[in-house]
C-alpha cells in the first residue's frame, strides 16, 4: 500500500500580507494538493496569532471546499476544550451535508492558547480533563448515539463524519487506541515523544466501528524544490520568521535582524525552537523522497500530514507538487 500524503495548511499571513490575501493562497495551495494527488488538507485552530488565520477553522473549510471538487478538509485539528460538543457536531454536521464524503474531523485537548486568550475564549482551565468524555459526546451526536438524552446535531450527516485523535504525549496514543480511532502525532513541531506514542498507540489499539487496525499519521516540515540550496534557503527564511512570531509580544516587539534571530536560535535559549523542527525535508525531490520514506518507515505510518513552510507562494505551491510527484501521493480510501 503507498504511502499517503496529506498537507497541513496553517493559513500562515507573510509579513506585508492580508488575511485575505493568506485564504486566496490556501485556495491555490488546496488546489494544488487535489492536482498532485495529495489524500488530504488539514487546518489548525489556533487564537491570538498574528501570523496565522486559521482560527474559525470550520468556515475555512468550508470556503476551500467551495473552490476544490475532490480532496478531503477538515480539521487538524479542533481543540474540543474550546467549545461545545454539540456546537462542533452541528458544525462539521452541516460541512458533511454540503459536501458529502470530504469531511474530516481532528480533535486536540490543548488551548491553542495562552491564558489570557483561554480567558477570552471563556474557557475553564480544567476542561481539558473531561476530553475523552467531550470526545464520545461529539461521536455520539455525529453518529445518531447521542449521549444527550432529547438532544440531536442537526444535520447529522448521512455517513458521518470520521474522527482523529492528534496528540504530541502518550494521553493522546492512549486515548486514541482505547477509543479505536487514527492518531496523528504532531511531529512537525513536538518531536520528542513520537516514536514512544506511536509504540502505545499501536500495543494498545482496540477496534472500533469506524477502525479495525491501528492508522498512525505524523507531521513533518517540507521545503522540496528543483535546487538544494534554493530549499535551504527557504528553510533559513521560513524558521527566521518563525522564531520572530514565537518570540513577538506585541506591536512594541523589536524589528530583530536576521543576524540577531540567528544568533538567538544558535543560543541555549532558542534551542528548543530549532529542536521543535527536527523533523524537516529540504532539498531536491530525490532528497526529500528519501527523507520522507525513511521517516515513514522509522514509525510505520500510514500517512505523513506534510507542511510546507515556505515563505512565497509560488516556492509553497512548487514544493507541493514536488513532494506529491516524487513519493506516489494518493487519494485511497479514508481509514474506517
Amino acid at each position: 500500500m503507498p504511502l499517503a500524503l496529506s498537507i497541513l495548511d496553517l493559513a500562515t499571513i507573510a509579513p506585508g500580507q492580508s488575511a485575505r490575501e493568506s485564504f486566496g493562497n490556501s485556495v491555490i495551495l488546496a488546489q494544488a494538493a487535489e492536482r498532485s494527488g495529495y489524500r488530504r488538507v488539514w487546518y489548525a485552530e489556533h487564537h491570538n496569532m498574528r501570523s496565522i488565520a486559521s482560527s474559525a477553522t470550520s468556515v475555512l473549510i468550508a470556503h476551500i471546499a467551495n473552490h476544490t471538487s475532490t480532496i478531503r478538509l477538515g480539521a487538524g485539528g479542533i481543540m474540543l476544550p474550546n467549545h461545545s460538543p454539540l456546537v462542533i457536531a452541528e458544525q462539521f454536521g452541516t460541512l458533511e451535508t454540503l459536501h458529502p464524503g470530504r469531511i474530516d474531523l481532528g480533535l486536540g485537548r490543548a488551548p491553542g492558547s495562552d491564558q489570557k486568550t483561554m480567558y477570552a475564549l471563556r474557557r475553564d482551565p480544567a476542561s481539558a480533563d473531561s476530553f475523552p468524555q467531550d470526545v464520545l459526546e461529539l461521536q455520539g451526536f455525529l453518529n445518531g448515539n447521542t449521549r444527550v438524552p432529547g438532544v440531536d446535531a442537526v444535520p447529522r450527516a448521512e455517513n458521518g463524519v470520521p474522527l482523529y485523535i492528534l496528540g504530541s504525549s502518550l494521553f493522546g496514543a492512549q486515548l486514541a487506541a482505547h477509543l479505536g480511532l487514527p492518531y496523528a502525532f504532531a511531529s512537525h513541531f513536538a518531536p520528542d515523544a513520537l516514536h514512544r506514542a506511536v509504540d502505545v498507540y499501536r500495543e494498545t489499539f482496540q477496534p472500533s466501528e469506524q477502525l479495525a487496525e491501528p492508522y498512525v499519521m505524523a507531521g513533518i516540515n517540507v521545503f522540496a524544490a528543483e535546487d538544494r540550496d534554493a530549499a535551504e534557503a527557504q528553510k533559513t527564511i521560513a524558521y527566521r520568521s518563525r522564531a520572530r512570531a514565537m518570540i513577538a509580544r506585541g506591536p512594541s516587539t523589536p524589528n530583530y535582524t536576521d543576524a540577531e534571530i540567528d544568533a538567538f536560535l544558535a543560543s541555549p535559549n532558542g534551542s528548543h525552537l530549532m529542536a521543535m523542527t527536527k523533523y524537516t525535508a529540504v532539498g531536491t525531490p530525490a532528497e526529500v523522497d528519501a527523507y520522507l520514506a525513511d521517516f515513514a518507515a522509522s514509525i510505520r505510518a500510514d500517512e505523513l500530514i506534510t507542511a510546507h513552510y515556505a515563505t512565497e507562494i509560488d516556492d509553497r505551491i512548487r514544493s507541493v507538487e514536488l513532494t506529491g510527484r516524487t513519493l506516489g501521493a494518493t487519494h485511497e480510501p479514508v481509514a474506517g
